[in-house]
């Protein structure tokens, strides 16, 4: 990923427009009670609700709803989430890889193809993307986590496969299966981080003109805006420049 650019552009994005906590806080619920429905209901004993936990904390959500949601998962609930991916084509020839968690394939398919044709974009076949792109472990710590050096060795003692640090925070890459343990070293050098979890991370991205990126957020953000979507991935790169002149 070029730089901070894919990462904390959107996340500055969503900071200005205040998202609702509501639909931020479902997301997440929804990811904790997958994960514990798929494994132990004891976070050390099950590294994806683990990762779930963090991620929940370090977006300030309730100890309560997080309590919540394990006990939705153990308490028998009737709901059954299923994990889907899907690909397509966005503005100035991006592509896109939509996550989803969702108890119904047929709801989700028809909210994601309409936000993709609505705003520039074509929703492909499965498989049509995700060739160019790499199943990766992210870790992201902000600024003031620590030095470029001092994270930068706490990574690699870590066993992280890369590291990009800019004013914007520490971007740290792991392979996928070694996400869980150098999550967890890094948490003892330079404590909880901002964001844990798979990514799919692009082998090449594409600059983004003004015009596309204006259409390509508000892809992102309709997407953004269904409760059954988890996550949103992208192989463009929106210059500095370019956010300055959308947010103007």
């Amino acid at each position: 990923m070029a730089g901070h650019s894919k990462f904390k552009n959107i996340m500055h994005r969503k900071g200005a427009q205040d998202k609702k906590r509501s639909n931020l806080f479902s997301k997440l619920s929804r990811e904790i009670t997958v994960a514990a429905k798929m494994g132990a209901d004891d976070p050390d004993m099950n590294p994806r609700l683990r990762l779930a936990i963090n991620n929940a904390k370090a977006q300030s959500m309730p100890k309560d709803n997080i309590q919540r949601a394990i006990d939705k998962a153990t308490g028998g609930d009737e709901e059954n989430y299923e994990e889907v991916r899907y690909e397509g084509y966005g503005p100035g020839g991006s592509a896109i890889i939509v996550e989803a968690l969702t108890d119904n394939r047929n709801r989700t398919a028809t909210a994601v193809r309409t936000a993709f044709s609505k705003n520039g974009g074509n929703l492909g076949t499965e498989g049509s993307v995700v060739h160019g792109f790499e199943r990766l472990g992210f870790i992201l710590y902000p600024a003031d986590a620590g030095s470029e050096d001092k994270v930068l060795e706490a990574a690699m003692e870590a066993g992280a496969e890369d590291i990009q640090s800019s004013e914007d925070g520490h971007e740290i890459w792991t392979a996928a299966d070694d996400l869980h343990q150098v999550a967890s070293d890094l948490e003892k050098s330079l404590g909880e981080a901002e964001t844990v979890k798979l990514a799919w991370k692009p082998n090449l991205t594409v600059d983004m003109d003004e015009k596309d990126a204006g259409v390509l957020l508000k892809l992102i953000d309709a997407l953004d805006d269904d409760d059954d979507v988890q996550t949103v991935w992208g192989n463009y790169d929106i210059s500095d420049e370019v956010m300055d002149k959308l947010d103007a």
